[in-house]
């Protein structure tokens, strides 16, 4: 499985392959000419983001030394839609239930999240595409195959992707140290997102003033928050429970 794509050619042939990909770093110095013209053509048309960074930025991720100021990170699988994952919900005949992640960017705990998600039952993930880990071999390993079994959705807004579940009926839990109660007190048993904030940073501001309810996870001593892929998986357990009596 290859995590990077570099050079112009072959970033344009992955593109209109159609290989899933996560994201298109381009150089800001990089010359313009037709084949970045259609660089940018083809991930407009297909919705894939692309950031113009650093030269030394690219090189540094740069296996080959022949990238031409653009690399591409490649996914191992395909991303789905919101759609689906409500789809998924319905196919199962249970109350919908996911996992949003607001920013989480170290693979192994995206890797780690995938594979507890799969074991307690949830639906689908929730990704944001830009500053956060994708869907590559690292975390496919790191998620023990469970990446190939699990829908992932990859948005460019967590805010909206949560509006979209609130229209759905689908209560919003944001899990952050200041929540208002604990969150073993929250009923899973209805439809429900669960929101896990990036790592060191938490939920963003916006995030967290768009969900309905905001939980903690109680703890002792000095220590005030625990790893995220730690913390996702209290709480997806604690579903896992209540929807298991």
């Amino acid at each position: 499985m290859v995590d990077i794509i570099e050079g112009k050619n072959p970033v344009i042939e992955s593109l209109k392959a159609g290989h899933p990909i996560n994201k298109i770093l381009l150089a800001r110095n990089i010359k313009q000419g037709d084949a970045v013209t259609e660089i940018l053509r083809l991930s407009r048309a297909k919705g894939i983001p692309v950031e113009h960074v650093a030269r030394h930025i690219i090189d540094k991720q740069s296996t080959t030394g022949a990238n031409q100021g653009v690399i591409a990170y490649a996914a191992v699988k395909e991303y789905v839609s919101l759609d689906d994952l409500l789809a998924v919900s319905a196919e199962k005949n249970e109350p919908p239930l996911y996992v949003i992640l607001d920013g989480i960017e170290d693979p192994q705990n995206l890797g780690s999240i995938l594979r507890t998600a799969y074991a307690s039952g949830i639906h689908g993930v929730i990704i944001r595409e830009r500053r956060a880990a994708g869907l590559t071999a690292t975390v496919a390993k790191a998620s023990a195959g469970a990446v190939w079994y699990m829908p992932v959705a990859s948005v460019s807004s967590i805010a909206q992707a949560i509006e979209t579940f609130k229209k759905n009926n689908i209560w919003v839990i944001g899990i952050d140290r200041g929540g208002e109660v604990d969150y073993s007190q929250m009923d899973f048993r209805s439809p429900t997102a669960i929101v896990i904030g990036s790592e060191g940073k938490g939920l963003s501001e916006l995030v967290r003033k768009r969900c309905d309810f905001m939980a903690r996870i109680p703890m002792r001593g000095e220590i005030t928050s625990l790893n995220a892929s730690v913390a996702a998986a209290l709480v997806m357990y604690e579903a896992f429970k209540q929807r298991s009596r």
